[in-house]
């Protein structure tokens, strides 16, 4: 069983030389990097065992041993007993024959992702990078791989910038359901086994809820998670939704003041996301899982969802958004002061699905055109216009936007406006209402000189004219993604 004491004595000399303490007084002096800010779009990556059985969700080492879930049937009927074959089978099945960090970093820079954060370690407990804490790991199972390495290498190559992202903490949890039955999960178990600790399932939003993580296994969870900050040094560190739980708030303070001030001592720039308050608001990036803010914020933030509707990882029946609502989706957040991280689900094999990689190169093939009015950009005053209202909140992706031709969105950058038409009109005929020549006296309009409009992408000029109902565009341009108008204003 691996020794915790040196390495929990380090993080406390890190923490004790600063500039950073594990207090939330310290720790609202952070400010989300410049970098990050501005990159607009990146890609997460669920890639690990889950990927082999393909059937339900990336939580199928939860609910397979949940008795009468759809899992806990698949399983039964296609491998048999849980005592016999249970979820630590799949890894010599999870081979990763055809992973290839090169081929991956390559797509995902066509897709024109600035940032790149694959899952180091899933619920399931099973960690994707070399590590000497747990020998349940991918370098020395299954694929035999330090995945997490060469996706940093290959991705740095490519320009972009590399994060990881950790769901240890549910693990406290995640595979309790196997002792409730004759399975492969049960006692004796201890720190180090691969299934270990399995305790009974809390209500997820109990922020006190029994029985609750222990020191050791608290502890065990911060050393893992500093060892990826070490090893890797990744610029922006993802956690999952139960580390709002009380027990976990000392460790994220500690957690916190060790990253940015190992950030410090690296001279990087660095960021935390987080969920459900878990971290006091300024002290991290907050993200929204599968949804979107109605408005716009003062602060940055950012959403995660997935191209596919259903699963995070890969399955067999993956239901795939199309890359035409991803790109609204993606302007949509960045006109409200966010960024997109959108995941990919791997098959077990290490190959991206046709599907996925369709998606990603049309949305890469949109950016290459119209990435000026995403990358590096501001909000304006407002960030758009339109009828077509948001559903604000997580786990909204699946609510499909029917935008209109008088739905804008609205970004600043490299001395233009940007108004982005989410759904194309069919005459080419645009009227953009916050731009009208307005009452003077009304301070909330716009009172700019227009002195030129261009259709990126378009060679051919749009006429355009403004009047009181407001700048008004016919354009020969058609296509069935959003459409964006580079205004030039005095």
């Amino acid at each position: 069983m691996y020794d915790m004491k040196p390495y929990l004595e380090e993080i406390d000399r890190v923490i004790a030389r600063g500039p950073y303490e594990a207090t939330w007084e310290s720790l609202s002096a952070y400010e989300p990097p410049v970098w990050y800010r501005k990159a607009k779009f990146g890609i997460f990556i669920h890639w690990g065992i889950y990927s082999v059985p393909a059937f339900g969700s990336e939580w199928y080492s939860r609910n397979m041993y949940v008795q009468g879930s759809p899992e806990y049937e698949h399983h039964l009927a296609t491998y048999g007993s849980h005592k016999e074959f249970g979820y630590k089978d799949f890894i010599p099945m999870f081979r990763g024959e055809h992973f290839d960090a090169d081929a991956w970093a390559e797509l995902f820079h066509e897709a024109g992702a600035r940032y790149v954060v694959p899952v180091a370690e899933h619920h399931d407990g099973f960690q994707m990078y070399r590590s000497e804490i747990s020998h349940w790991n991918a370098y020395e199972m299954g694929p035999k791989r330090d995945v997490l390495g060469e996706l940093k290498r290959s991705c740095e190559a490519q320009g972009m910038t590399i994060g990881a992202s950790s769901h240890r903490v549910e693990h406290w949890f995640f595979m309790g359901h196997g002792r409730e039955f004759d399975s492969d999960i049960h006692e004796p178990m201890e720190r180090g086994d691969f299934y270990w600790p399995a305790m009974p399932e809390p209500d997820h939003q109990d922020l006190f809820s029994e029985p609750r993580p222990t020191k050791e296994f608290l502890d065990d969870w911060l050393v893992r998670t500093c060892e990826i900050i070490d090893k890797y040094q990744p610029k922006v560190l993802y956690f999952d939704w139960w580390i709002h739980h009380s027990a976990v708030r000392p460790y994220l303070k500690r957690l916190a003041a060790y990253y940015y001030n190992r950030a410090a001592e690296w001279g990087v720039e660095v960021a935390i996301d987080y969920k459900h308050d878990a971290f006091l608001f300024g002290t991290a990036v907050p993200d929204v899982e599968r949804g979107q803010f109605a408005d716009m914020k003062p602060y940055f933030w950012q959403t995660d969802m997935a191209i596919a509707l259903n699963s995070w990882g890969y399955t067999e029946h993956n239901e795939f958004r199309p890359a035409r609502d991803i790109v609204c989706d993606l302007v949509d957040i960045v006109s409200k002061n966010g960024t997109l991280l959108l995941n990919v689900g791997p098959k077990p094999d290490g190959t991206i699905s046709e599907e996925d990689t369709a998606v990603l190169r049309a949305i890469g093939a949109w950016l290459k055109v119209n990435g000026e009015a995403i990358y590096g950009s501001k909000v304006w005053r407002k960030y758009g216009e339109g009828s077509t209202k948001i559903v604000e909140g997580q786990f909204s992706d699946g609510i499909k936007k029917e935008w209109k031709s008088d739905d804008f969105r609205f970004t600043t950058a490299n001395g233009f406006l940007y108004a982005t038409a989410l759904a194309p009109s069919e005459d080419g005929r645009y009227c953009i209402r916050s731009l009208g020549e307005q009452d003077a006296m009304y301070q909330a309009n716009f009172h700019g000189i227009i002195e030129s409009v261009e259709v990126l992408g378009c060679p051919e000029p749009p006429v355009w004219r403004r009047d009181a109902e407001g700048l008004k565009i016919e354009t020969s341009m058609r296509s069935s993604m959003p459409i964006v108008f580079r205004i030039r204003v005095e």
